[in-house]
């Protein structure tokens, strides 16, 4: 199928990979088709007079018509666009389609010859820069990455934590303080639960960065910026420390449930809200829920997990018996075949034996809290 690209007229895709890949010369329609070939997940575009024969049985379009005109489908339909265009052509062609950081994809650009690959737009959160490292490496080219944090070798503030899951709080401060960690300032670290792995340099952590015990300790220091990894929510004098700061949500929160058959979400949904509260514990920093096998078909909870997108764990009555509990039922037992199932499933879930709250009957759920320890 041959795609006629046309002024103000939008252009229908044959979608199906993750990334597109789009070349308009002969050189670089010769590498484009390399480099389909051998880069999963992508989709390869180029100009009608090049064709080849075996378009269709490689699942490649073609396109008559300026391709400038293709762009902004592509910016709706992939998570990045690999384009063997000249840079400025490429940068010329993007500038009426870019939005923000969050949602534009990744743009990576390799000259005629394949001998650069850059990074051009979403180098961090769309993942524009490790994209060009993969295609550089398979093309055996010369990653071309700008971006201060990664030259530098330091701590990327926008991807901070993002391979264990960690979320910001809010992207208020992202910019200033990514300033303080790349201009080499004092920049505090305070990590008080969540992953330990997230230094993978080969170089020890520089001398600028510090790593505190304690939110009181950094104040005290007078940072100029600082990171802060909590699943809790801060006091009112610790939020002194965000004034130049970005608080970090690691996934550590374990919820083990138990409930009457036929709860509602709404019942469900809000004891959980409740017990965070109470708790200050943040609701972003949730992982999974856990309870027991006959529960997994539970429409309450199952529901619940998809509108968080939260795993949803569930163990048999054998193995929730594993765990000794100091108030075991005979009631629950009974009805379920284990002696206690908030409780168990959210040790067993988090692996800690000290659970943050051991139980709570509201209603008809009962309630569990476990922090998952590093």
């Amino acid at each position: 199928m041959t795609l006629v690209l046309e002024e103000g007229k939008p252009v229908k895709l044959n979608h199906n990979g993750t990334y597109a890949i789009v070349a308009i010369t002969k050189h670089g329609v010769e590498l484009a088709r390399h480099l389909q070939a051998n880069f999963h997940q992508t989709d390869l575009f180029y100009m009608s007079k090049f064709e080849k024969g075996d378009e269709s049985d490689r699942n490649i379009s073609l396109f008559e018509g300026n391709v400038r005109m293709l762009l902004p489908s592509l910016f709706q339909s992939y998570k990045g666009i690999i384009m063997i265009i000249s840079l400025g052509a490429v940068v010329r062609m993007i500038a009426p389609l870019l939005k923000d950081k969050k949602s534009d994809p990744a743009v990576v650009v390799i000259d005629d010859k394949g001998k650069h690959v850059i990074s051009v737009l979403s180098g961090h959160l769309g993942g524009a820069n490790e994209l060009t490292r993969e295609v550089a490496e398979l093309l055996q080219a010369t990653p071309v990455i700008t971006t201060a944090s990664d030259v530098q070798k330091t701590i990327p503030v926008d991807l901070f934590g993002s391979r264990f899951g960690w979320v910001w709080e809010s992207a208020d401060k992202l910019t200033p303080v990514s300033a303080s960690v790349v201009n080499e300032e004092h920049v505090a670290i305070i990590q008080e639960s969540g992953e330990k792995e997230w230094w993978t340099y080969d170089k020890p952590l520089p001398e600028t960065l510090k790593i505190y015990p304690t939110i009181k300790n950094a104040i005290e220091a007078k940072p100029k910026a600082a990171l802060v990894v909590t699943h809790r929510n801060l006091t009112e004098d610790e939020q002194v420390i965000l004034q130049n700061g970005v608080l970090y949500r690691p996934k550590v929160i374990v919820l083990g449930i138990g409930c009457n058959r036929g709860t509602s979400k709404e019942e469900i949904e809000q004891v959980i809200l409740d017990t965070l509260q109470e708790l200050q514990f943040s609701i972003k920093s949730v992982k999974a829920i856990c309870s027991i096998d006959l529960k997994k078909d539970e429409e309450g909870i199952i529901e619940v997990a998809q509108k968080y997108q939260w795993e949803f764990m569930c163990y048999t009555a054998e193995e929730l018996n594993t765990v000794q509990l100091e108030l075991p039922s005979e009631t629950v037992y009974k009805f379920t075949g284990a002696y206690g199932v908030s409780e168990p499933a959210a040790r067993l879930y988090s692996g800690t034996h000290s659970l943050s709250l051991t139980k709570k009957k509201s209603g008809n759920v009962t309630i569990s809290v476990g922090i998952i320890s590093y």
